[in-house]
């Protein structure tokens, strides 16, 4: 059985993301075979481009009803950039494109006043404490390429905010499931340790084996 499956459904840096877990010491699968998806112990679902295309793509192969599935089963779940926006209900850009419906809430666009795309490094600030974030300092830098963000109906599920023209997630978690609205891939450090801190979830069955974070200071 594959302990860590990266979702291929032609969309993302996918062997970036391969290689950044090979570089934390553990291995992960790029595959886009539906019984290997069904058996592995954690999934990432990764994303690059249009929040419509990616859906489009993703169900094209079912794998949609795949990750509700294994998500509704208790799989661990990193969405990853747009893979992230996915786990929400819709997306404004383009229109209206319907997503998993994972959690509840819409993504939107960046505001005008602040160049859109962001792209770059920027800090992420603990909210609510999730062990995806341990050992990861306060106002860490990450590095974003992004145009449309989360707008979450539940301020539990951010675990990180970042501002840019307003403040917004960039680090969701809800026991299991978890997403980064950045790029832990081009992250260095910072981004192998969420990574690390994923894999060693799904390796070792509960997140009680990943050494505790720093707690974020109360606001």
């Amino acid at each position: 059985m594959t302990d860590l499956a990266i979702i291929d459904y032609g969309v993302g840096n996918l062997r970036s993301v391969e290689r950044a877990f090979a570089a934390t010491g553990n291995h992960a699968t790029v595959t886009g075979d539906l019984s290997v998806l069904r058996q592995a112990k954690g999934l990432v679902l990764p994303g690059v481009g249009a929040f419509a295309a990616c859906m489009k793509a993703l169900s094209s192969r079912d794998f949609d009803e795949l990750v509700r599935d294994r998500v509704a089963g208790g799989t661990p779940l990193l969405g990853i950039c747009v893979g992230m926006q996915l786990l929400f209900e819709a997306s404004e850009e383009f229109g209206n494109a319907t997503g998993l419906s994972l959690l509840r809430g819409q993504v939107r666009r960046l505001p005008d006043e602040e160049l859109v795309p962001q792209v770059g490094w920027n800090q992420i600030r603990k909210r609510n404490f999730h062990p995806i974030l341990s050992g990861i300092e306060d106002d860490a830098f990450v590095y974003f390429v992004h145009s449309y963000y989360c707008d979450v109906d539940d301020p539990a599920l951010v675990a990180g905010e970042t501002d840019y023209g307003i403040t917004y997630p960039s680090v969701i978690g809800r026991g299991d499931l978890c997403g980064v609205q950045f790029h832990p891939e081009k992250s260095q450090a910072v981004g192998l340790r969420m990574l690390s801190n994923f894999a060693n979830r799904v390796r070792c069955g509960s997140w009680n084996d990943v050494p505790q974070a720093i707690q974020p200071a109360e606001t």
